[in-house]
C-alpha cells in the first residue's frame, strides 16, 4: 500500500462528492486562508449528481450531461481522488482509499467529512434484483428513458396481444418524491411518444404506482396527497396505497392487494438507506445504519470527523424532541456550509455552531406544466404555478453557473420545440453491433 505525501498542512478529507461533499469542498475552498490547509475529495465517480433532476432527465426535458458538475473542474484548488475509501483508522487518522487504478493509497487527515451519501433501500423480493431499475444516478435515469421507448418500440411491432400487454405495463414502486415524479414524467413522455406510433396509443398503456403506506408525497401533507393522487388518477394511473410488491419474478409483479400483472418495466423507488460502506469507518452508528451525530454535524465521540446528508443521523433543533434530518436535498446543500465552516472553526480553535433549519417546504414536478408545493408548511400551490415554482427553485441549485444556464437553456428549447422522444436503445450494449463484426464467421457461413 503506498503511502500518499504527508501534507504540509492539516488535510481535510472528504469522503464523497455528492451534495455535501462538493458544497462542503467549495465553502472551505472559498473561506480557508491560502496555505491554511489542503482539501482532498475521494469518491468513485468523478462528478456530482443533482439527483433532484433525474426524473426530468427520464423525460428528456434535460440532458443528463447537465446533470452532473465534473469535481475537478469545480474545485480547483482541492485535491479529487477517483476512487472508494476501503476503510478509516480513527485512532491514526489515516484513510485507506483504493484509486481507479487499482493503487492503494494511505491519506493522513487531520480532519474528515463523512458524506457518502444513500443507496436504495430494497427489500429480498424475489425477482427484484433481476427485473427492477432504481433513480439514485443519472445513469440509471438514461438506462429507463431508453428501455421505456424499446418498449414503446417493441409493442409497436408485436402481433402477440400478451407481449404488447406486458411491454406497455410500467410498475413504480414507492410514493415519495422519486417515485410520483418519475412515474408523473414517465406517463406524460410515453403519451407524447405515442402520437408516432402507429400500433401504439396512450389507452394501451397501463401505469401503477404502488405505496406501503396509507398516502403519497408524506411531506406534502394530507390534502395535497390527495389532491395529487386524485390528479394522477385522472391521468390513467392505478394507486395502490397500503400495498407492497411480494414479487416480480420474470417480470410478473405480484402485489399484497392481489392484483397481479405481467410488467416489462418495474422501477424501485421505496426510499433510501446509508451506505453501507460506513461500516468500515469505525464510527458510532445508529440503529438503521447513519452516523451519529451531534447538532454541531461533529460524529459523536470524535471531535475531528463530521458528517452531514443522507448518511448522517443529524437532530433536527427546530421540530420536536428526538427528531432527525429527514434525507433529502434541502437539508444536505443547507447543512454543507454549516459544516465547512465548523471544520474552519476547530481548525482556528473557535466553537463550532449548530445547525437549525427553517423549513422552506417542498415542491414536486408531476409533468410538464404540471405540479405541486408547498411553501414554509403553509403556502400550497397546485398546478402551473407550481410547476414553475418547481422549476425556479431547482434550477437555481444546481451548481455552478456553467450548469444553471445549460438547464435553463434546456428547458427553453424545451418550451419552443417538439418533445424529444428518441431512445437509444442499443446504449445498454455498445459494442455489441461491433463485436459482431469482428467475430469471424464460422466456415460454414464464410461458404
Amino acid at each position: 500500500m503506498a503511502l500518499a505525501p504527508v501534507p504540509d498542512r492539516p488535510r481535510i478529507l472528504i469522503a464523497g462528492g455528492g451534495y455535501v461533499g462538493l458544497y462542503t469542498a467549495m465553502r472551505l475552498l472559498k473561506k480557508l486562508r491560502r496555505g491554511e490547509a489542503r482539501v482532498t475529495v475521494v469518491d468513485p465517480r468523478p462528478y456530482m449528481t443533482y439527483l433532484p433532476f433525474l426524473p426530468e432527465a427520464v423525460a428528456g426535458n434535460v440532458a443528463p450531461r447537465n446533470l452532473v458538475a465534473s469535481l475537478r473542474d469545480v474545485l480547483t484548488g482541492a485535491e479529487v481522488v477517483t476512487g472508494h475509501m476501503v476503510s478509516v483508522d480513527q485512532a491514526d487518522k489515516v484513510a485507506h482509499v483504493r484509486a481507479a487504478a487499482g493503487d492503494a493509497l494511505e491519506l493522513p487527515f487531520d480532519h474528515l467529512v463523512v458524506a457518502l451519501g444513500s443507496v436504495s433501500r430494497t427489500f429480498p423480493i424475489p425477482g427484484l434484483a433481476e427485473h427492477g431499475i432504481g433513480m439514485k444516478s443519472v445513469e440509471e435515469a438514461v438506462s429507463l428513458r431508453n428501455h421505456v421507448m424499446a418498449q414503446l418500440d417493441r409493442a409497436d411491432s408485436a402481433t402477440d396481444e400478451t407481449v404488447k400487454r406486458k411491454a406497455l405495463t410500467f410498475v413504480f414502486v414507492g410514493g415519495g418524491f422519486a417515485g410520483v415524479e418519475t412515474i408523473a414524467e414517465v406517463e406524460d413522455m410515453a403519451g407524447d411518444a405515442a402520437r408516432a406510433y402507429r400500433n401504439v396509443s396512450r389507452e394501451d398503456m397501463r401505469f401503477i404506482l404502488v405505496e406501503a403506506a396509507g398516502r403519497i408525497l408524506p411531506e406534502m401533507g394530507a390534502d395535497l396527497g390527495v389532491w395529487t393522487m386524485e390528479k394522477l388518477q385522472a391521468r390513467g394511473i392505478d394507486v395502490h396505497l397500503e400495498t407492497s410488491m411480494a414479487s416480480c419474478v420474470d417480470q410478473h409483479a405480484i402485489l399484497t392487494n392481489g392484483v397481479e400483472t405481467d410488467a416489462s418495466t418495474i422501477v424501485w423507488t421505496a426510499g433510501v438507506r446509508p451506505s453501507p460502506a460506513l461500516t468500515r469507518f469505525g464510527l458510532p452508528l445508529g440503529p438503521r445504519g447513519h452516523v451519529d451525530t451531534r447538532p454541531t454535524l461533529q460524529v459523536r465521540g470524535l471531535d475531528h470527523v463530521w458528517a452531514a446528508g443522507d448518511n448522517a443521523q443529524v437532530p433536527d433543533l427546530a421540530a420536536e424532541e428526538g427528531a432527525w434530518c429527514p434525507p433529502n436535498a434541502q437539508h444536505a446543500v443547507r447543512q454543507a456550509p454549516v459544516l465547512a465552516d465548523n471544520v474552519i472553526a476547530a481548525l482556528r480553535g473557535r466553537p463550532p455552531k449548530v445547525y437549525r433549519h427553517k423549513n422552506l417546504g417542498a415542491v414536486a414536478g408531476l409533468g410538464l406544466h404540471k405540479g405541486v408545493a408547498i411553501l414554509f408548511n403553509r403556502i400550497k400551490i397546485k398546478g402551473r404555478p407550481a410547476w414553475w415554482f418547481h422549476r425556479l427553485y431547482h434550477g437555481s441549485r444546481v451548481p455552478t453557473l456553467n450548469r444553471k444556464i445549460r438547464v435553463f437553456v434546456d428547458w427553453f428549447l424545451a418550451s419552443l420545440l417538439k418533445r424529444e422522444t428518441v431512445g437509444l436503445i442499443e446504449l445498454e450494449h455498445p459494442r455489441d453491433p461491433f463485436t459482431e463484426a469482428a467475430t469471424p464467421a464460422p466456415p460454414d457461413e464464410r461458404a
